[in-house]
């Protein structure tokens, strides 16, 4: 059956799942559920499977997948619309462009990298609030927010790693 039609269930369930990852992680995010009372800036959590699958699974990541996962976030989040978007993309970007170098790095150099990713989407939200606000906003909160969301990097490219090995697979020749 699998020849006939050109694609199996399976296929098909593997390319959806960085997509609903990031979903999931736009939905979690924007709970409006606070543990620590509004202390603590909720990490970005759409933005982990954007870096994750571009760099492990390419052709699970398309461009545009990052660019829906950012208008999601736009709309769940009740910001700017366009800011996270523009972020999402322009880290996607730098992912893309940088992947062998980012590829290479395993332990600690992986938080670096997804850092870098993480500071390309933050400099990108920060700049593009900055034109429609029409004024320099402070910082404070973007780096609470790339503070957290790199500290929960760590157990979610775990998890990230887990559902790749599980779920997904190394290789797709028939997608």
């Amino acid at each position: 059956m699998h020849d006939r039609i050109g694609f199996s269930i399976g296929n098909v369930f593997a390319a959806v799942i960085p997509f609903l990852c990031g979903v999931i992680g736009a939905f979690i995010t924007n709970i409006p559920i606070s543990i620590f009372g509004n202390n603590v800036v909720p990490p970005l959590l759409a933005l982990m499977p954007v870096y994750f699958w571009c760099l492990v699974r390419p052709d699970l990541m398309p461009p545009w997948v990052a660019l829906v996962l950012g208008i999601l976030e736009d709309m769940l989040s009740g910001g700017q619309p366009g800011v996270w978007t523009a972020a999402f993309v322009a880290s996607y970007a730098l992912v893309d462009q940088q992947r062998e170098s980012f590829a290479g790095l395993a332990g600690f150099g992986a938080i670096i990298g997804f850092a870098a990713a993480m500071f390309a989407a933050s400099a990108t939200a920060y700049v593009v609030n900055d034109f429609l606000y029409w004024r320099i906003l402070p910082v404070s909160t973007l780096i609470e927010q790339f503070a957290i969301t790199i500290l929960f990097y760590i157990p979610g490219a775990a998890l990230l790693n887990l559902i790749h090995r599980r779920l997904v697979g190394p290789l797709r020749s028939d997608f």
